[in-house]
């Protein structure tokens, strides 16, 4: 490599680096993004490919730098500059008049004050210190004076930026409040539903959780955000009211709420604007539970100082509890897309600040066990994060020796099919493929690219045969007929031929897709891909025993029971004779041609000429052997092409054996 190759590599790393602190300015403090997901990921990707090729241009504040550092074994301590102080508390319109009426007193004056008025977030407070515009560290709050170092965890948040904008100070430490989003926790939560994991009891809890992992990857996870609110050191001239610092925060880069900030120009302001939040509370995308309010100019905030604990100058007005009791008559069961059965109570209908609410979570029988909650007890219930609200607390001192428990269901409430429960879960699952509940997922899912692959059967006419009720199973699209789909919206002569010719054609598709169709948990493309392989037959892969399964390298217990319970389940098996009788029974198409290469494991890299990568893989796989994605201790393989990079490093430093394509052609030769 010359001295002029390098100088280009740097000036472009430098050009990508800023253009990408640039889009997450804009996307994250300003939410107004100049270039879509797809081109911004073009930019990162374009860095990490010159970061894998020049490994000495990478730097701390690198945009690819958010994660990437090993799990800490604790958090180091760290102590506050300055005091990171508390809030003294208000909770109506007197308290909120005496605090104003105190601070007049102190400055001895009687003339309206300017307040701004900030949503109380519920999240985490943490401290950021910033050098020469660089990220250098990340704190939390802890008692005030002492906070932990958590800069690797803070590091993975992409609304806080590694490096700020223009016209910042050369020091600067702000105060911010972490916090999840409502979208994000609720979407969270559904995938842990689904997976079987418990929940998370609130937005708060979580973010909390999230920022006290070790593992930052673990962190990086979690959909974490930030709202700037206050400063603690900063050098040079500094702006003379709060609504500029905020103001300067977000041109620093910074991402600051300012769009629920108001101005108010005196005591009664705020009163209103404290009513007016209350009432926008549930329209927020992120939880508050409460108003701060803090006197605007800086110089009066200096002049007021600070009480041992709490600053003279803003005080924090929280909102009337969320919190009820009522009765729970009777607990629902709801089935999910994937079979996930989750317990629902119905209550006896009570006013919650201000909303009426019947029904609240249970989660799942872990947690009903949890709470020791029956039907028929006293219990507290809270309008929290969630889609809908929590029963947090039963009132045992109300008992009257009638309550009844809430049995954890065998069948399905739906189609009684078997329910099971998988060691490690806290779901039950309903485990047959047509219940209702679960029929419009895996209609969709059975008839998608990769599954049985009917071109035009999307999720508009998936819609309209459950609503005309044409289907009852997946067997019945190979039943539909052309004066049925006639019934359809807008649904012409060639649309329908070529719908029925579709649905026909798919009877032909090979045993994988028809394996990846069926929708058996823990089975994905790959697995089914192995299976078929393995099996060659619907029916030899239904009459497998479990020692049959565990014998192939990369199944274990868990594919296993899955594969097991799925075809010992009566609706199944009627299902799958229903599929042979109409003519759907493929065989593989692909049977492994030997096992010369069974039980290695190939990873491909780099730029390949002489066959694709995925032909690659293919040869390994008619040969018995696995192709891998990533390189580990277990890998015996690298095929290295022009170009390649972190895998061919990873690989020279475990000792693992590197081949070119020739080589790897001729090994394949010889194991033939």
């Amino acid at each position: 490599m010359t001295s002029d190759q390098y100088d280009k590599a740097q000036r472009e790393h430098h050009s990508l680096a800023q253009q990408l602190h640039y889009h997450n300015y804009l996307y994250h403090a300003l939410d107004q993004p100049e270039i879509t997901d797809a081109e911004y990921d073009r930019l990162m990707q374009r860095l990490l490919t010159l970061e894998e090729q020049f490994p000495e241009l990478i730097t701390p504040d690198s945009p690819t730098q958010r994660v990437g550092s090993a799990p800490l074994s604790s958090f180091p301590a760290v102590t506050h500059a300055s005091p990171m102080l508390s809030l003294e508390n208000a909770f109506n319109e007197s308290d909120l008049h005496n605090f104003d009426t105190r601070i007049k007193r102190f400055l001895s004056r009687s003339e309206d004050l300017e307040y701004i008025c900030e949503p109380k977030l519920d999240g985490v407070a943490v401290a950021l210190t910033y050098q020469q515009g660089k990220l250098i560290r990340g704190a939390t709050r802890g008692d005030g004076t002492t906070g932990e170092d958590i800069t690797q965890n803070i590091r993975t948040i992409g609304a806080i930026p590694l490096q700020l904008q223009d016209d910042y100070p050369e020091q600067l430490e702000v105060r911010g409040e972490i916090y999840m989003e409502l979208k994000g926790f609720r979407k969270l939560n559904q995938q842990r539903r689904e997976e079987g994991e418990p929940t998370f009891a609130n937005p708060r809890n979580l973010t909390a959780g999230s920022l006290r992992q070790l593992d930052a990857k673990l962190t990086a996870t979690r959909p974490l955000t930030i709202s700037c609110y206050g400063s603690g050191h900063i050098s040079g001239a500094t702006p003379e009211t709060h609504m500029q610092l905020l103001e300067a925060f977000r041109n620093w880069g910074l991402k600051v709420n300012l769009e629920t900030v108001h101005i108010a120009k005196n005591i009664d302001e705020v009163i209103s604007r404290y009513k007016e939040l209350q009432n926008l509370r549930d329209q927020l995308p992120y939880e508050i539970d409460g108003m701060v309010v803090k006197i605007n100019s800086r110089a009066l905030q200096r002049e007021l100082g600070e009480k041992s604990r709490t600053p003279r100058w803003a005080i924090a007005c929280k909102f009337p509890a969320r919190q009820e009791q009522t009765v729970l008559e009777s607990v629902r069961l709801q089935v999910g897309r994937t079979g996930a059965i989750t317990p629902v109570a119905n209550l006896r209908p009570v006013n919650v600040s201000g909303v009426t609410v019947s029904s609240a979570s249970l989660h799942n029988w872990d947690e009903i066990a949890r709470l020791d909650v029956m039907i028929g007890d006293t219990v507290v219930v809270e309008r929290a994060g969630d889609v809908i609200p929590d029963i947090v607390q039963v009132v045992k001192e109300k008992r009257t020796g009638n309550e009844q428990p809430i049995p954890e269901p065998t069948h399905c409430p739906i189609c009684h099919s078997p329910v099971t429960r998988e060691k490690g879960e806290v779901i039950p699952r309903c485990q047959g493929i047509n219940c209702p509940a679960k029929l419009k997922e895996s209609l969709k899912h059975f008839c998608s690219r990769g599954a049985m692959d009917i071109e035009g059967l999307g999720d508009r006419l998936i819609d309209q045969l459950l609503r005309l009720k044409l289907v009852n199973s997946l067997s019945d699209i190979y039943h539909l007929t052309r004066e049925e789909l006639f019934q359809f919206d807008r649904m012409g002569d060639k649309l329908a031929d070529n719908l029925l010719q579709a649905i026909a054609a798919s009877k032909q598709r090979p045993l994988e897709n028809f394996i990846f169709a069926l929708g058996i948990r823990h089975v994905g493309s790959h697995l089914a891909k192995v299976l078929a392989r393995q099996f060659g037959s619907l029916e030899a892969l239904a009459a497998a025993k479990s020692e049959d399964l565990l014998s192939i390298h990369e199944i274990g217990p868990q594919v296993s029971e899955s594969l097991i319970r799925f075809f010992n389940d009566e609706n199944n098996k009627k299902l799958i004779e229903e599929f042979i009788r109409l003519g759907i029974n493929p065989k593989s198409t692909e049977p492994i041609t030997g096992n010369s290469l069974q039980g290695k494991i190939f990873v491909f890299t780099g730029a390949l000429k002489q066959f694709s990568r995925k032909e690659g893989e293919a040869l390994v796989e008619a040969q018995g052997g696995r192709a891998s994605g990533s390189v580990s201790k277990k890998t015996d393989y690298v095929v290295a092409g022009s170009g390649a990079g972190s895998k061919l490093t990873k690989a020279e430093q475990l000792g693992i054996k590197v081949l070119s394509e020739s080589d790897f052609l001729e090994l394949i030769k010889e194991e033939l």
